[in-house]
């Protein structure tokens, strides 16, 4: 019995899927089935039900589950302790963030921080926040970016939320094009207009269609179902407009913005970290390179800066 093969056991009875276990893990599907196999070979007890595709855990695996989450925790603790007596010379820091935060606050900071701390290693999950709260809560990530909602705060009380950056969404459209007006717009006129949507479950995609709904509103789809960069590259090639979070337009000179008003809508940028464990010295920095970047962000000379601003607690 192995970590690896553990760790294979733990994200099949997380998926319920070997190719979706496969995919986060990075293994081609025919390697993480050997490795259950030998691990139920090794244990003499099969570990999952395997019926028409559907997986689910046998009375053997119900058992070794929280083993097994225990033995990989405790591995990690030791990593950690590991990289602390390294100082800020090495290690490696599991960093969640939202895809909207992928390409504007966290590219930013990680550029940063590479230049300070090139010895340490960055892994980044790009999830939604539902699914970042949850990896953190059972120590797959150190900490995580995420846009706040009530729901989250109830669900996992462990979690310490830190609010960093206030921003306001604006309606976006390609540089050239003629679809906005010079200086605002109200959502009543964002449905009327052509528009690229992100897919249903998308944390934006979700607050949009919630402010639609209240306006009694239906936008005019001409692409929906995109992730954050394809969104991006439709307008820019003047596909429609989209409602986008302002810091996306850091470094995007082919594309224009005004602000969304009647309603003006916003989100709040959190740093979310575990309660019950003491963060590394290495998450600690990362964490201050956070910080200092929304606080550039926020004073810059720009017109970003209009729609961003620092929280009470940042």
């Amino acid at each position: 019995m192995n970590l690896e093969q553990l760790a294979s056991f733990v994200e099949v009875a997380n998926t319920g899927h070997f190719t979706k276990a496969a995919a986060t893990l990075h293994l081609a599907q025919p390697s993480l089935s050997r490795q259950i196999s030998t691990l139920e070979k090794e244990l003499g007890s099969e570990l999952f039900h395997r019926a028409h595709g559907h997986i689910s855990l046998t009375a053997a695996g119900e058992t070794l589950l929280p083993s097994a989450r225990r033995m990989l925790a405790d591995a990690e603790a030791v990593r950690r302790d590991m990289d602390e007596l390294a100082g800020l010379r090495k290690g490696r820091i599991r960093l969640g963030a939202t895809p909207t935060l992928c390409v504007s606050l966290v590219a930013e900071a990680l550029s940063v921080f590479h230049q300070e701390h090139p010895g340490i290693e960055l892994e980044i999950m790009e999830k939604g926040s539902r699914e970042l709260v949850e990896a953190l809560a059972t120590g797959q990530l150190d900490l995580a970016l995420i846009t706040r909602t009530l729901d989250l705060d109830r669900q996992l009380p462990r979690l310490q939320m830190q609010g960093i950056l206030g921003e306001d969404l604006v309606v976006i459209a390609s540089a050239e094009s003629t679809l906005l007006p010079a200086d605002r717009i109200t959502l009543a006129e964002v449905a009327a207009l052509p528009q690229v949507l992100f897919h249903h479950g998308y944390d934006l995609r979700e607050a949009t269609s919630a402010a639609f709904a209240a306006a009694r509103l239906r936008p005019t789809a001409v692409v929906e179902g995109a992730e954050m960069d394809a969104v991006l590259r439709f307008v820019e090639r003047g596909l429609g407009v989209a409602i986008v979070p302002a810091m996306v337009l850091v470094d995007r000179p082919r594309l224009s913005s005004v602000p969304l008003v009647d309603p003006r809508l916003s989100r709040t940028v959190s740093l979310a970290t575990r309660a019950d464990v003491r963060p590394t010295r290495a998450a600690s920095a990362i964490q201050r390179t956070f910080l200092d970047t929304a606080r550039s962000l926020a004073t810059a000379e720009s017109g970003l800066a209009a729609h961003v601003r620092l929280t009470e607690t940042a």
